[in-house]
């Protein structure tokens, strides 16, 4: 499937910190986003070009740098270069495989984590932000849009405390973003759980099954995505960066734990698809029984017939009852009594 990512072996024996993108190819422009904002003052603006960006930064106010597009190397090298970024970090912004983790530097701290969308399958998106003193920059593929447009709201219309607070604040309101739109994803998962299990139920088909696997193969893969987010919460809350206050970690502590409940969530809903799955295949399995029940039943009640005649159907000219007047009559009379008894039996034995 497109989602499914193959490693990239193009890196393979380069020396760590190079810079070489493993997404999908686009020859689309990055976009640049800068908003620049006070409680009393707030910018926006988009740019095409870094240095015209640069020129509108202002000093003394919270920045917020967005780059829509990780694939041009050549122009997140030299974000680096300008906020003095560590090759690594580079080298993991443009990796988009990267597991959700977060990192200290000594002029700035880094996270990564996945954006992702759903419809029917799981597509993420990964997100890298870098907070360093007032400015915080967020690095994202331009594919899927992004959670940011409540971010965006409540800083135009100064709403909440954003505004009020520093680029720290800033930065857990990206996370806490990100981390809010998983439950609109979990509900919608929810939603198919649901639809699947009244399928199964009520028209067990290998459709059916093959929608079931498909959904199954989809929430492990967003365990995959979502599973790393805890930790990565966690060392924030235990970090001991300057760049983030005691204030914003208590936040972060909330942010925690519902990071703590979309995986809680998300194991529920994998063991009731394997639940279903049990269930379909315990049906099914059934299902075959019975018919083997009716099918050896069946096979039952002729097996004594099959044999009496074919004792009497043998070629030979000195047999017993071989030449009886009534010796057809009195076989298949006998034939019937065997079978009908075996009915009565089976019938007393509830095997019927």
């Amino acid at each position: 499937m497109a989602r499914r990512r193959k490693n990239n072996k193009n890196d393979i024996g380069l020396p760590p910190g190079t810079l070489v993108y493993n997404g999908k190819v686009t020859t689309d422009r990055v976009k640049i986003t800068l908003i620049e904002y006070s409680e009393a003052e707030y910018f926006e603006r988009e740019f095409y070009d870094l240095s015209e960006c640069m020129n509108h930064v202002k000093k003394g106010m919270v920045k917020w740098i967005n780059v829509e597009g990780i694939h041009k190397t050549e122009l997140i090298e030299a974000i680096g270069k300008h906020f003095d970024i560590h090759p690594l970090t580079q080298e993991d912004i443009v990796h988009i495989d990267q597991r959700p983790k977060f990192e200290e530097y000594e002029n700035y701290v880094y996270c990564i984590m996945k954006m992702i969308t759903f419809d029917g399958h799981v597509h993420p998106e990964q997100l890298s932000l870098i907070l360093a003193g007032e400015t915080v920059i967020s690095f994202q593929e331009p594919f899927g849009g992004d959670a940011f447009d409540i971010i965006r709201t409540r800083l135009r219309q100064a709403k909440g405390r954003v505004r009020k607070l520093g680029s720290d604040y800033l930065f857990y309101c990206l996370i806490d973003a990100v981390v809010d739109s998983y439950f609109t994803i979990i509900e919608k998962i929810g939603d198919a759980v649901e639809q699947i299990e009244e399928e199964i139920m009520n028209n067990e088909s290998k459709e059916s099954l093959k929608k079931l696997y498909e959904l199954k193969r989809e929430l492990i893969f967003l365990r995959k995505q979502v599973w790393p987010m805890r930790d990565m919460i966690s060392n924030m809350i235990r970090s001991e960066t300057n760049f983030i206050s005691k204030d914003t970690q208590i936040f972060l502590r909330d942010l925690l734990d519902h990071s703590t409940r979309i995986i809680d969530t998300v194991e529920t809903y994998r063991d009731l698809l394997s639940g279903i799955m049990d269930v379909y295949l315990s049906n099914a399995s059934n299902r075959m029984n019975e018919v083997m029940k009716v099918l050896t039943i069946v096979s039952s009640i002729f097996i004594p017939a099959t044999f009496i005649v074919g004792v009497y159907g043998m070629n030979f000219d000195f047999m017993p009852e071989l030449r009886e007047h009534y010796g057809y009559p009195i076989v298949w009379s006998i034939m019937l009594a065997i079978m009908i008894g075996q009915l009565i039996f089976f019938k007393r034995k509830k095997w019927l």
